[in-house]
């Protein structure tokens, strides 16, 4: 039963909502609300108690992540990392602010304190101020810690976080990437930043390298190095740093697992590498470049040792002893039909692309034999010869396409599409993968299993340089400070593949983007209202966005409420 209640205190009438129930036999009060004084509630009926202002803060992802760091203690960890303490905010919350920062929506760090004023972790970090989260506040903390503590630091984190959360080590990925820079030529400060082969197609920058070894999307180890080694040369140090880290998991509070099978791919490959690997007991499963494995790689896709693998839709595949690399291992070649249907249209694009560049070239030689074309430099065969070259550059192009230059003059171009060609590269190389695995127990299923889990550390990859990434901007000029970046961006791959992992574990199974996504929307209103008394100061009242059925199932997972803000009107 519900009652309005008016109660008499020092000669002033308050009203009251209250509701009424049988508790142990008798008639009680459950609950009660204050209304105020007789005037408020004409005021809040009339709406003279409508909200002045209000104002919306970022809520969701940035309080998240806060949550999921304090659940694996990260500030604590980099603290005890580096115990030197100065005024102020410690080391471990410039860190840990800095990785939440990276994961929700980088900025310089001259832009920290107008990211941070915007999202409601100015009330979960309440000891954070302008002064404070001034830059050269940030560099002088990142400053504090030198690699060793940031390897230490990192060790301890990723140690307690497996074991915490069960993470599940029997297969690691591992892979490497780099990241362009601004870094000027001249500047000889940073040995850490080099011109190599930049996989975002900026080789005229400076670059750094990224190693990652990864279980599921889980960042276990990661590396920080020269931006001219290739991965080749890497791959021996990344594996023996690996393997130290692994053993010093269980002093970290992990159990490392009794058999760990690293996932690789073809770009680290080489005689040395096999044999380290070989020497180092771990297993591994491997994709080879179709040379490497020789007649096998070209077995057409229609030759009856191809089986379908039960539980892998449109695969088929055939396992197969081979004497590789000094002994003999178990290859498995498979063809997968979805992976087929998106390279041959891809391949049909690149043939359409490259003999319209083709064409152009054809017609501007023979506009220029004609007349029609007077005066610049005139082409040469060797000049006509790179532009067709980079017209073909594409995979399979060159082989697909026939190119004939004739000197002249009049100097001419004539080219063809070879069909038989085009039909040798469908049946025998597209939709083809070559796997060599040391379990010679697996059958051609596991193998392939393994190494689709190569595609997690491929999209995490992205994730660190897409819309939603972690890298970018580096504004930093030393070495020191690179691999302090570098340590807060991982700390921030970690948070979030930690949080979207505890969202799957709670029923809230979504992509990745989608996941980030929705977190994104969730923001935070706080309506501020006149206070009641004239010298009463403002009240406030904060509430989230209207949320979807998703975004409310991931505030439950992920305890976002315990990061909501007390409103100062309730009583």
């Amino acid at each position: 039963m519900e009652r309005l209640e008016a109660k008499r205190i020092n000669g002033k009438t308050y009203y009251y909502y209250s509701e009424w129930g049988w508790v142990d036999g008798k008639c009680r009060r459950v609950w009660q609300k204050y209304l105020g004084r007789l005037e408020d509630i004409v005021a809040a009926v009339t709406g003279a108690n409508d909200p002045t202002s209000a104002e919306v803060f970022e809520f969701g992802l940035a309080a998240a992540l806060w949550r999921e760091a304090e659940r694996q203690d990260v500030t604590a960890i980099l603290d005890k990392a580096c115990p030197e303490r100065r005024q102020g905010l410690s080391t471990g919350q410039y860190f840990t602010l800095a990785a939440v920062n990276r994961g929700v929506d980088p900025v310089s760090k001259r832009g920290m304190w107008e990211w941070f004023e915007a999202t409601a972790l100015r009330r979960l970090l309440p000891t954070a101020s302008r002064a404070a989260l001034d830059s050269r506040r940030f560099w002088d903390r990142m400053g504090d810690m030198p690699e060793a503590m940031m390897r230490k630091a990192w060790a301890e984190l990723v140690g307690g976080a497996v074991a915490r959360e069960g993470v599940d080590l029997s297969k690691v990925c591992y892979d490497g990437t780099n990241f362009y820079t601004f870094i000027n030529t001249f500047n000889t400060a940073p040995a850490l930043a080099k011109r190599g082969k930049n996989k975002q197609g900026r080789g005229n920058l400076r670059q750094v390298n990224y190693a990652l070894f990864c279980a599921g999307s889980i960042p276990l180890y990661y590396e920080v190095y020269e931006g001219n080694l290739n991965d080749v040369s890497k791959f021996p140090a990344a594996l023996a740093h690996f393997k130290q880290f692994l053993s010093g998991l269980g002093s970290a509070g992990a159990s490392a697992a009794p058999r760990v099978t690293l996932v690789f791919d073809k770009g680290n490959n080489s005689k040395d590498n096999f044999a380290k690997l070989d020497a180092s007991g771990l297993d591994y499963v491997a994709s080879l470049k179709a040379g490497e494995a020789g007649e096998v790689a070209d077995v057409p896709a229609a030759d009856p040792r191809f089986a379908a693998c039960e539980g892998l839709e449109g695969v088929k595949a055939f396992q197969i002893r081979l004497q590789l690399y000094g002994k003999e291992r178990n290859v498995v070649v498979c063809h997968n039909q979805r992976f087929f249907e998106t390279q041959m249209k891809t391949l049909a694009l690149d043939i359409e692309r490259a003999v319209a560049e083709l064409g152009e070239i054809r017609q501007n030689l023979k506009d220029r034999a004609d007349g029609n074309i007077k005066g610049g430099r005139a082409p040469t065969a060797e000049s006509v010869r790179k532009r067709c070259d980079e017209a073909l550059k594409r995979q399979y192009l060159s082989d697909i396409i026939k190119v004939e230059i004739t000197p002249g003059p009049p100097l001419a171009l004539d080219f063809s599409v070879i069909s038989g060609q085009l039909d040798h590269v469908a049946s025998q190389r597209l939709g083809r993968k070559v796997l060599m695995t040391t379990h010679d127990d697996w059958d051609c299923r596991k193998t392939i299993e393994a190494y689709h889990g190569q595609y997690v550390i491929e999209h995490i990859f992205r994730g660190m340089k897409g819309e939603h990434g972690t890298w970018w901007p580096l504004y930093h000029w030393t070495d020191q400070k690179i691999h302090a970046h570098g340590l807060y961006c991982s700390i921030a791959v970690l948070l979030r593949a930690l949080a979207h992992r505890r969202a799957a574990q709670a029923g809230v199974k979504i992509p990745f983007e989608r996941f980030l996504d929705e977190l994104l929307a969730i923001k935070e209103v706080v309506a501020v209202f006149p206070g009641r008394k004239k010298r009463e100061s403002e009240r406030q009242h904060t509430v989230l966005t209207r949320l979807n059925e998703i975004q409310g199932k991931l505030v439950k997972a992920l305890e976002l409420e315990t990061c909501l803000r007390v409103n100062a009107n309730k009583k």
